[in-house]
C-alpha cells in the first residue's frame, strides 16, 4: 500500500516527478536570498528568508526522495539504466545531507546580519548538484523511459530477465521457471537465445509475445495487464495477449507471440 501510494497509483499519477519541483525551487531560491544577504548588508530578513525557504525545502526533498526510492526499486535489476539511476539517488541523498548540514549549522549562532561564507558555499554546492541529478532525472525518463506508466500497473514490475537460452528442450519445449513464480495478472521478462519475450499469466493460463510494442519499442513486460490485453507503458497501445492483435492505438502492427504452456507445476514456451 506505502508503495503504491508512493508510486501515484491511487492518484492516477505518478508522485515523484509532482513533488520535485518543490525542493528545487526553494532550495534555489533560498541560494538567492543568501546571495543577496552576503552581497548587502541588511537587517537579517534575508537570511532568515533563506533559513525558512531552505527548511520547507528539506522537508519536500525527503518526501521526493521516498517516492523516488519507491520508483527506483522497480527499475529491473538488468537494466541499462539502473546505473543511472542509482547515480541520481546518491546526488539526491548527498543533496539533502548538504542542506540538512547547512540547516543545523544555521539554526546554532546567533542573529546574523549576512550569511556566512561557509554556509553559502554549502548552498551553492548543494545548489549545482540539483542541476546534475535533474538532468540525470531527465535522461532516465526521456532517454531511458523510467517511471513512465509505472503508476498505472497494479502488480510489481519483472525484477530481472530471465536467460532461458541455457535450458535443453524437453518434447519441443523450453522451460521457463515454476508455475508459482508467476502469479495471475503478472509478467515476466525472458531471454530466448537472444530474443526477449513477455510472458504473462491471465485465468490460470500463460501467453507469449515479443517484449517490445511494435509503436515505439516500450518495454510490455512492465505494462498493465488486463482483460487479456496488455497495454505498453509509454504511449497506452493495446495488443490481445491470446493473439497479438493490436486493438488499439497508437500501435497498428500486430505483436509476434509464441506458444506456451503450464505442465507438471511448470512454466513451458515452445
Amino acid at each position: 500500500m506505502l508503495k503504491a501510494f508512493l508510486q501515484g497509483k491511487f492518484f492516477g499519477h505518478p508522485l515523484h516527478p509532482a513533488l520535485v519541483h518543490f525542493p528545487i525551487g526553494l532550495f534555489l531560491l533560498s541560494l538567492i536570498l543568501d546571495i543577496a544577504s552576503y552581497l548587502w548588508t541588511t537587517p537579517n530578513n534575508l537570511f532568515h528568508a533563506a533559513y525558512y525557504a531552505m527548511l520547507f525545502g528539506f522537508i519536500g526533498a525527503a518526501l521526493a526522495a521516498l517516492a523516488g526510492l519507491a520508483d527506483w526499486s522497480d527499475i529491473r535489476l538488468d537494466h541499462p539504466a539502473r546505473k543511472t539511476a542509482t547515480l541520481h539517488m546518491i546526488f539526491n541523498l548527498t543533496v539533502i545531507a548538504l542542506f540538512g548540514i547547512n540547516l543545523f549549522l544555521r539554526s546554532r549562532p546567533p542573529e546574523l546580519a549576512r550569511v556566512p561564507l561557509p554556509f553559502l558555499m554549502l548552498s551553492l554546492v548543494g545548489s549545482g548538484m540539483i542541476l546534475v541529478s535533474g538532468y540525470l532525472g531527465g535522461t532516465l525518463v526521456y532517454d531511458n523511459g523510467i517511471g513512465v506508466g509505472r503508476h498505472r500497473r497494479h502488480t510489481n514490475t519483472p525484477r530481472r530477465t530471465l536467460d532461458v537460452s541455457i535450458f535443453e528442450r524437453q518434447d519441443g519445449w523450453v522451460p521457463v521457471c515454476n508455475t508459482e513464480d508467476l502469479q495471475d495478472g503478472e509478467t515476466l521478462r525472458i531471454d530466448w537465445n537472444g530474443t526477449l519475450i513477455a510472458i504473462a499469466k491471465q485465468g490460470g493460463k500463460v501467453y507469449a509475445f515479443q517484449e517490445f510494442c511494435t509503436h515505439r519499442y516500450g518495454p510490455l513486460s512492465e505494462g498493465k495487464l488486463y482483460d487479456h490485453q496488455i497495454e505498453c507503458p509509454w504511449h497506452c497501445s493495446c495488443f490481445d495477449i491470446r493473439t497479438g492483435k493490436a486493438v488499439e492505438g497508437p500501435a497498428k502492427v500486430d505483436l509476434k507471440t509464441y506458444s506456451a504452456m503450464i505442465r507438471a507445476g511448470k512454466i513451458f514456451i515452445g
